[in-house]
Formats: structure tokens, sequence, C-alpha cells
């Protein structure tokens, strides 16, 4: 796995001593870095939750198990979900002119209905006027675009009568008193999986609802073992109690650098995973590529979701955002597609990626600065200052440095004020070695 330990490693000491140059890259990688790699370089991913609940715009799966709905009442919707205009190619040629590297779809989610010929359990083939396996077609067409296919699986059922949990306010039976019950349901839901897995082989699998129970009583480990049996080179994400191979911090972009190695920020473009036409608070294209520089320059992956309508068709909204995505990331891919992350917040007020060697440093630029830039602590001399992009040349000087101090001056980049993208503009340093970062803080005197 490309490792630059040392582009966040600071020098400890006294005041004036510079941070040691970063090592080269590990020649040598684990299998479970090998197997996380494609996942690591990708950084842009789509989501898509798509299911009966788009055929009258309720929450998914959510409305009938808080109560804004009944049961009947959110079932009601597969006489309605027809995916007649469905075109799985179109999809996956506009996720693919996006930038993303990887999508995930909801084979099923918490409602229960599965969007494959599921054996139990209902299912848009049997259950809806769709009458056809609307999984299938998008995973050979994502493999045709040389896309990672990656599955959502809810491991709660709450529609299925051996589930023990039904709505927030009524559970079915407790598990403890009817283990034989629960064990029916282990069967029935690692069925499915195992189902998902000789049909599709699918490259991540994404699991969800796992705080309803522990990760023995899902039998999570056991569920991984067989998944990983049929694909030793699948990923799980952490949402199997635990047995996951990555982080999936929700919404929120983190505030500090997750603590996983590898993590995904899953993003809804409004405020709903599946297709509410009566959500219309979407975020600018604008606002989530900011979002999407963010994470990346923590060292994150972005999922973000569309939601398509019951006939397959997508949102123009949604169509939109993600033909802006490609624009930008066809334009900056070199500081994005396998990056690592970038250097802290102290040294440069903005996001940033370094290139794998660790010799390049991309300086994400958000609007157009009244005043030049300015990067603190940058123990390197730049060879080359370019707009990504455009390869317009960025005026660079240090000033402030003296030669008996080893403390780095500041370094003030002038950008042609014509180079500014509508968006985020992003900025290479070409440096002399790997990034050296120093240090001024000063170790605290241990008491006796």
């Amino acid at each position: 796995m490309k490792q630059l330990a040392a582009s966040l490693l600071l020098a400890s000491g006294l005041c004036g001593t510079a941070a040691a140059q970063a090592p080269a890259p590990q020649a040598a990688t684990t299998s479970a870095d090998q197997r996380m790699q494609w996942f690591d370089d990708a950084k842009l991913g789509i989501f898509i939750h798509w299911g009966i609940y788009a055929a009258h715009g309720t929450s998914e799966s959510w409305s009938f198990f808080n109560g804004e709905t009944t049961w009947p009442q959110y079932m009601s919707q597969k006489k309605d979900f027809t995916a007649r205009n469905y075109d799985a190619q179109g999809w996956a040629d506009l996720i693919k002119r996006s930038g993303a590297r990887y999508a995930v779809l909801t084979s099923r989610h918490h409602d229960g209905v599965a969007l494959w010929n599921s054996k139990k359990g209902l299912n848009v083939v049997r259950d809806t006027p769709a009458k056809r396996d609307l999984i299938g077609p998008f995973v050979d067409a994502l493999r045709k675009d040389k896309l990672k296919v990656g599955l959502y699986y809810s491991l709660p059922d709450w529609s299925y009568s051996d589930y023990d949990v039904f709505t927030r306010e009524k559970k079915r039976y407790d598990i403890k008193a009817e283990p034989a019950r629960w064990q029916r349901y282990l069967a029935y839901y690692q069925e499915q999986v195992r189902d998902v897995g000789e049909r599709y082989n699918p490259d991540l699998y994404w699991f969800d609802g796992d705080w309803e129970h522990s990760a023995e009583e899902w039998q999570a480990q056991k569920t991984r073992a067989m998944i990983l049996a049929h694909n030793p080179n699948a990923i799980i994400n952490s949402r199997l109690a635990g047995h996951g191979d990555y982080g999936t911090p929700e919404q929120g972009v983190p505030i500090h650098k997750p603590t996983d190695r590898y993590w995904e920020l899953c993003l809804t473009m409004n405020m709903s995973w599946g297709y509410r036409p009566s959500d219309n608070a979407y975020k600018t294209p604008g606002q989530l590529i900011r979002i999407f520089a963010d994470t990346i320059s923590m060292g994150g992956n972005l999922l973000l979701d569309i939601g398509p309508k019951e006939d397959g068709s997508i949102d123009e909204r949604q169509v939109q955002i993600l033909e802006e995505f490609g624009r930008w990331t066809g334009k900056h891919g070199e500081a994005i597609y396998g990056s690592l992350a970038g250097i802290p917040l102290d040294y440069f007020h903005g996001p940033s990626t370094l290139s794998a060697d660790g010799r390049k440093l991309y300086l994400f630029v958000d609007g157009r600065p009244n005043e030049d830039l300015v990067i603190k602590g940058l123990d390197n001399q730049v060879l080359r200052a370019r707009v990504v992009g455009s390869n317009a040349t960025v005026g660079h000087q240090v000033v402030g440095k003296f030669g008996w101090s080893k403390v780095p001056g500041l370094l003030y980049l002038d950008v042609p004020k014509d180079a500014f993208d509508p968006v985020v503009t992003v900025i290479a340093l070409e440096l002399d070695k790997p990034v050296s970062l120093f240090s001024d803080q000063i170790k605290p005197i241990e008491s006796n």
C-alpha cells in the first residue's frame, strides 16, 4: 500500500528543529492493503437508493418504521413501482462521466423488498410491475464501463416474519426466548447474501442496520468468512458489526481525520437517500465538490448518493450535479485519483492532497483570494508551481527565511487571475524531495 507517513509526521524537539525527510513508499504490501488498493485510489463512488419507496416519494423503510405511515400503506407502493424507463447502461455511463470509479446499489433496504428474484422474502420480480431483475443489468453495465461494483444489503428485514424488530414501537419476539425463530432469520439473510455473491460477485459489500444486534447475534464473522471464501478480493464496509474493512461516516464531513486507515463519507445531494419530489433542499455542485475536496484531503472517499424515480429515470438536478462533478474531476484527476491525504491545516488553510511519492503537493483553493496564497513550514524547495488542468505558471516566493535559522520561511503563491476554476482551483507544487514539514512545537517539561 502506498504510504507517506512522514507527510504528517512533525518533528519533535525544541524550536528551530526541522522535520526529517519523508521516507519513500513501502515496496511491499500486505494482502489486506492489496485488496483495498483500488478502493483507496478510487476516491469517488456513487450510492444509489432505489426501491418501491420512490413510487410515492416516502422515506425509504423509515416512514413505516417511525410511524409516519402504516406498513400496509407503505407496501401499497409496490403496485406503482414499474422501472419502465430503467436504462442500466445509461446509469453506468452517467456515473463514469462523473469521475466516480465505483457505484453501490441497494440490493435490499430495511423494508425487505429485494431488487432481484430472491428465493424468499419480497422482491420486485414477483411483487411489482417491474417483473424483472434490476441488479444484473446494472452490474453488467458497470463492468462494461470498467467500474467497480458495490451492492448494499440491509441486515434487518423489518417485513420478514422471522425478524424480531417490526417498528420502533413494536417487536415481534425476543430472540433469547425464541432462538429457533432467530436462527431461521439468520439462515434467511445469509442465504440472500450468498445468492447475491453467486449471482453478481460484487467487488464491495455495503452492509447496513447492524445496530439492532451484536456481532455475535448477527454471526458477522461467519458472514464475512462466507463472502471471502467466495471472493477473497471482496471489500466489506464497517457496518457488518465491526467485521468490515473501512469506516463509513454518514452525512457530516468529519471535523478531524478519522482513525480508520480506510474510510468513506456517504452523503446525500439533498436531505433524502431515495427519490422524494418534495425534497428540494439540494446542495449546489460547488458545495458538494468542496465537500469532496475536504474528504480526499483527509484520505477518505466520497460516496455521493442519487435516488432514481420509480420508473428508473434520474432527476435532472441529480444529473446536473454528476455532470459538473465530471467536468471538475476530469480537469483535476491527477490531484484526486491515487492521492494521499494532504498536509495539516496548520500549514495551509485549505484542503490538500499528495501524490503517491510525496513529491507533488496539491492545494485546493476555493474562490478567488484577494491576497497571495501562503504556506507555512514547508521544508522543501519548490521546483515548479502550476495550475492543474491549465498548466498556467504560478509565481512563488519564499519570504522571511534566514540563513542562520532552520525555520522555513513563508511560501507565497501568486496565481494568475485568469487561471481560477469556477468552483475550486487546484495548484500543484512539484517538490525537490518528498514533502517535509517543520514543527516549532516545544516538548513539555515533565515534572518529577
